[in-house]
């Protein structure tokens, strides 16, 4: 298979404007250089617009093929940034691509020759200034964008928040037709109205974007970069005042999402045949029904199956299910002394054979000291090992006990739950159904409860 030089020319879109970067320069530069060495045979791979900081370019990933299936026995460049500005992938492509096949490396402007000692050198101690300059102008880039924003200009690129256009001129944001729709959010969640609601009235595509728009500050003249916060010279669309209160009122909802359910297992069932979340959902007057997520097209993006078949019960016989099985576990409960009982008993005949190993260790150290014999390392090392299996036995053990003094908290109360359980508050039942279950999986008639202290 013949044999060829590949010249290897980069170019990025600000760089084709300067002298000595053009793709033209650079090939009458390189051929010039090819044929003064002699190189009559040679290819060239042109990446047009690309930047050096990463790999992902066509025609050096294609010089990176022929290095491989070896047709190419030298790659030439202008300058060792126009094959990467990454010390990294400089070191990679010489060390890990070119050399292992046989492959010489030339830049022109640095003198540089891998075929000789002194070239690798070379090598090595240009990439390290070639990385440390990119790394330096991407700081002194990123001080520019702190003081541009700190004196109230947006940032600019990226995504530009809902209600605004960008204007490049003034370097602000600009209301947009939008505007009006991000007060009418703020309006309507202080008047009480979910996310959801606000989304569906709006016609929002996700609940989640009431949320993201109404916790951008930007909306009330802020700008937040890098976790600072500086005041914006763009209009805001609302008042810091109005901002503020729905933030008061959000964190209050989410502290309070469960007491203000007027249902005890909300959030915790789950769909048997799909996977996706149950809800409680009106049915008549005065009834409601578990019905699954993939059955309400009211919120799409929590749909599993869009044909799943999961029955719709009446939430009444749900609810009674349910509480009798909790009734049940609390009697289980009462198991939790004896499990204690064991993990106590495995931690104190585990701790002490842990000591026992420990102290023998250190009279071995002390042989050891004392006559330097070699066989008494390799008893060490054994008796190390054993040390550190208990020590992870003993964790695991230490860890069942915390579970089991989680239960114990509850214990009390679970004791006498069916007994109490209709003179407790809603809040207090919800707290208790909260403090035990772990989730509810319901496939037609089957209702199972899983607990978060099961598998002791």
């Amino acid at each position: 298979m013949q044999h060829k030089a590949a010249i290897y020319i980069r170019v990025s879109t600000d760089a084709q404007r300067e002298e000595g970067y053009s793709i033209e320069a650079q090939k009458q530069m390189l051929a010039g250089h090819c044929a003064s060495k002699g190189i009559k045979d040679f290819d060239y791979y042109i990446d047009g617009g690309y930047s050096g900081s990463n790999m992902d370019r066509p025609e050096l990933q294609r010089m990176i093929a022929d290095v491989k299936n070896k047709t190419i026995s030298t790659v030439l460049v202008y300058k060792l940034d126009r094959l990467s500005r990454s010390q990294k992938d400089t070191l990679y492509l010489i060390e890990d691509v070119f050399n292992p096949h046989g492959v010489d490396f030339i830049s022109t402007q640095e003198s540089m020759d891998t075929s000789t000692p002194l070239g690798r050198l070379m090598l090595g101690i240009l990439s390290a200034f070639a990385q440390l300059e990119r790394e330096n102008i991407r700081e002194r880039t990123r001080m520019g964008m702190r003081e541009r924003v700190k004196a109230g200009l947006w940032p600019g690129g990226g995504r530009i928040p809902f209600g605004y256009d960008y204007d490049k001129g003034q370097g602000i944001l600009v209301p947009n037709k939008d505007a009006e729709t991000v007060r009418k959010i703020y309006d309507l969640y202080l008047e009480g109205y979910s996310t959801g609601k606000i989304a569906q009235t709006l016609g929002l595509k996700y609940e989640k974007l009431a949320i993201q728009i109404l916790e951008r500050k930007s909306n009330a003249g802020y700008i937040i970069y890098n976790d600072e916060e500086f005041l914006g010279k763009h209009e805001p669309l609302i008042s810091l005042d109005v901002y503020q209160k729905a933030m008061d009122y959000m964190a209050e909802r989410s502290i309070n999402r469960a007491t203000h359910s007027n249902y005890l297992f909300t959030g915790l069932m789950l769909c048997g045949k799909c996977g996706a979340k149950m809800r409680y959902q009106k049915w008549g007057k005065h009834d409601c029904k578990i019905v699954c997520y993939s059955q309400d097209t009211s919120k799409p993006h929590l749909v599993k199956d869009p044909h799943c078949n999961n029955k719709r019960l009446w939430a009444s016989d749900v609810e009674s299910v349910i509480i009798s099985d909790l009734f049940s576990f609390s009697i289980k409960q009462k198991q939790v002394d004896n499990v204690r009982a064991a993990t106590q008993s495995v931690l104190e005949v585990l701790q002490g054979r842990y000591d026992e190993v420990a102290k023998k260790i250190k009279r071995l150290y002390n042989l050891y000291a004392d006559n330097g014999d070699e066989i008494l390392i390799n008893t060490i090392k054994e008796q190390q090992k054993q040390l550190a299996n208990m020590g992870a036995q003993i964790t695991r053990e230490q860890e069942r006990n915390v579970i089991a003094d989680k239960i114990e908290s509850v214990k009390k109360t679970l004791e006498t739950l069916e007994e109490t359980w209709e003179y407790m508050t809603k809040h207090e039942q919800r707290n208790i159904v909260r403090s035990c279950v772990e989730k509810i999986v319901i496939d037609d008639e089957n209702v199972e409860v899983f607990y978060k202290f099961e598998g002791l």
